[in-house]
């Protein structure tokens, strides 16, 4: 941080004092964006119904921190700088108040949006006291004498305002989209005939760039959530999420059943990836897809089948352990081949193949990365989950008992941000 130096009997200069601010304001601005990034961060400014209710809604003390001009205008005696940058905080110390307006006619709704934006501009006027540079011994008010009061802040603020939408059959409202410039942060609705607002009617828009976490609460490796899928489903970015790491396992495959004199294979491994996702808006929602075991054979003659592809939307996968092509319900001994891999990933492993069978004793199933080879038995056993190929089927003390086959391990996706 640039720092003032003065001099015993010099002649102080208003920017003595100026230059301490603006240097203050700039280094402030760099630890901001190492520490938060240059996008805008919120803080605080949290919205709730007024107490008692009515139409109404508070939205608390809070912070936004947003990259801006040094400065626009002249700062004192120092020149405007607006070919330079920094990151600036417009603070509210106290709660700002809105007024709901329900739709007036029956059967509608309408959505509201709060919107922020930093603020920042001159003001505290005050009629300050000069001398007369001629006859010191005079004193003026104001600047040359003219009683002109002068604005002695620079104040930079969190600047809040509603926007409505259109009224709508309730359930087809539109949430209006956010000023240039502006960002939204809640959406409030209400619908005919509504008198309070609750906090059932407001919502934090997804994209709202709040400060979810502070320091105390993240821990070693800074991970806040996690969330595992062991069947399909979606996954929604959480607020203030920007990148998650993925993990990806494809399904293992079945084992077939034995034959009288065969022992099956044991099948083969799903694979595996894992993947540093950046680029995440909060609110996006992305399919993810679970690769599943692949199914046993029976004894009355149903085949083994190949374990599924996992996948984290169009991202990251993971294929499933496959069949052997030369083992058939007659012929089961060859153990499964190849397993699964990874696709897209920063590490993309590839899963283990199933064993053969030997004598009476079915092949082991492959293993999936960061998983476990399942043993045989007489009985073929389920792949270790996640991932892992089920153990063939053995034929018995005497050699000449079929037995069925396994399926394969279910995939699974693991997400962490």
């Amino acid at each position: 941080m640039d720092r003032t130096i003065v001099y015993p009997g010099s002649i102080p200069l208003d920017t003595d004092i100026l230059t301490i601010n603006l240097n203050t304001m700039v280094a402030l601005g760099a630890l901001l964006q190492a520490t938060l990034g240059s996008n805008s961060v919120v803080d605080g400014l949290g919205c709730q119904p007024t107490s008692p209710p009515s139409m109404g809604v508070v939205v608390g003390p809070g912070s936004i921190t947003q990259i801006n001009v040094v400065d626009t205008l002249a700062y004192g005696s120092i020149g405007a700088n607006s070919s330079a940058q920094t990151v600036k905080m417009g603070i509210n110390i106290g709660p700002t108040s809105f007024t709901i307006a329900a739709p007036t006619s029956a059967g509608q709704s309408v959505s509201y949006i709060i919107e922020a934006a930093f603020q920042e501009s001159d003001g505290n006027p005050v009629l300050l006291p000069y001398y007369n540079a001629s006859n010191p011994a005079q004193s003026f008010s104001g600047p040359a004498n003219s009683g002109a009061a002068q604005n002695t802040s620079r104040i930079q603020r969190v600047q809040l305002q509603l926007k409505a939408g259109q009224p709508a059959n309730t359930g087809t409202q539109v949430m209006p989209a956010a000023d240039s410039g502006w960002i939204g942060l809640y959406e409030i609705s209400a619908a005919y005939g509504q008198t309070q607002i609750t906090a059932a009617n407001i919502q934090v828009i997804p994209t709202a760039p709040f400060l979810n976490w502070k320091l105390p609460a993240l821990g070693p490796g800074v991970s806040t959530g996690v969330q595992s899928f062991a069947s399909t489903g979606v996954f929604n970015v959480p607020a203030g999420v920007a990148q998650a790491e993925v993990e990806v396992w494809g399904g293992g495959a079945g084992s077939f059943a034995s034959v009288p004199g065969l022992s099956s294979g044991g099948g083969s491994a799903g694979g595996y990836a894992k993947k540093l996702v950046t680029g995440l808006v909060p609110g996006q929602a992305i399919t993810v897809t679970i690769g599943a075991g692949g199914v046993g054979g029976t004894t009355a003659g149903g085949a083994a089948g190949p374990g599924g592809t996992s996948s984290f939307g169009q991202i990251v996968s993971a294929t499933g352990g496959s069949l052997n092509y030369l083992s058939t319900t007659l012929a089961p001994e060859n153990g499964a081949t190849p397993p699964g891999i990874g696709i897209g990933g920063d590490l993309n492993f590839m899963g283990s193949a199933g064993a053969a069978g030997i004598l009476n004793q079915g092949g082991l199933g492959g293993g999936a990365p960061i998983g476990g080879a399942q043993n045989s038995g007489t009985n073929g056993n389920v792949g270790i989950f996640p991932g892992g190929g089920a153990a063939g089927a053995g034929t018995g003390s005497g050699g000449n008992t079929a037995f069925n086959g396994a399926a394969g391990a279910g995939g699974l996706v693991v997400v962490r941000w």
